[in-house]
């Protein structure tokens, strides 16, 4: 039988087969053996084939070749690459605009890791409804300017306004999304008025740290419409990317990507290099700061 995997616990993977049987199935050594670099052979999104066993549950004998994938750093230590989700139409980064603060220089490097692995970003500041004062609306303008400015799709949400959220849900529509982001951005509240049947749990902000506290703990895979799903990821406190160079970063900022062929070496960081038509258009204001610095960081942070 072939099948869909739509949760993922570390020892069980839970897989929706196609003919609409829900199975807990384990995987073989032999996947985990296969590929070193990987801690985690099989992701939510993917395709595969099940052996069914006679107590009810399954084994997955076949993975499916992948169209793409979301990647990241292991954690807690490992060594290796931890595939987040899988087979994706779009990735939802998920930033609160107040508790917690939205940070453009994790959004920078979610939108550098999806072009990468050909996977279509769309920017998502929640908690409009924290916007307060004049400041407070030409910071979210800033934002959208910037990044709708770059070809990216952006949204400003609130669950507590419905039109926003339904404005997300038609750039859902037909699509396999993964919603990711930092831990109290409001993933689960979202995904609770996109379709209330869900009724995850929420989190708190905690008012020591005023940051989120997870309560997605596994990548799960839910139904919002019979042609729309959505994958939520743990939060993310930090997004490493891997397999990079740090002259390839410029590749995937859509305001370097040209001119960075205009430079006097093909390796440039655009760092510190003489004749580097990157530097100069951020010299001249072509290119904003914060997508400059933000740049600079993810360079930094390979080289090291």
């Amino acid at each position: 039988m072939q099948g869909l995997i739509i949760k993922a616990t570390g020892s069980w993977y839970h897989v929706l087969l196609d003919d609409k049987r829900m199975v807990s199935c384990r995987l073989p050594g032999k996947f985990r053996l296969s590929d070193e670099e990987v801690t985690n052979p099989v992701a939510v999104g993917d395709n595969v084939s099940v052996d069914l066993q006679a107590d009810g549950t399954g084994i997955i004998d076949q993975i499916f070749e992948r169209k793409n994938r979301l990647v990241r750093q292991a954690t807690h230590g490992k060594k290796g690459i931890q595939i987040i989700a899988a087979n994706l139409d779009q990735i939802l980064i998920i930033q609160s605009f107040k508790k917690p603060a939205f940070k453009t220089g994790f959004i920078d490097r979610l939108l550098v890791s999806a072009g990468a692995n050909e996977i279509n970003p769309v920017i998502v500041i929640n908690k409009s409804d924290l916007v307060r004062n004049e400041k407070d609306e030409n910071k979210i303008t800033e934002l959208e300017e910037l990044y709708s400015g770059l070809g990216y799709p952006f949204f400003a949400v609130s669950i507590y306004d419905r039109e926003s959220i339904d404005r997300l849900f038609d750039g859902m529509k037909g699509k396999l999304s993964a919603m990711t982001g930092h831990s109290g951005t409001g993933k689960t509240s979202i995904l609770n008025t996109l379709n209330p049947d869900l009724n995850l749990k929420t989190g708190e902000i905690s008012n020591f740290s005023n940051k989120g506290k997870h309560t997605t703990t596994f990548a799960q895979l839910f139904t919002l419409a019979d042609d729309t799903y959505v994958v939520d990821t743990p939060g993310i406190r930090e997004f490493g990317l891997v397999n990079f160079e740090p002259y390839e970063v410029s590749l995937f900022y859509p305001e370097m990507k040209v001119l960075r062929e205009s430079c006097r070496f093909y390796n440039c960081t655009h760092r510190h290099e003489p004749s580097c038509a990157v530097i100069e258009a951020f010299q001249n204001g072509d290119i904003s700061e914060s997508r400059y610095r933000s740049y600079v960081n993810i360079v930094d942070s390979l080289a090291s």
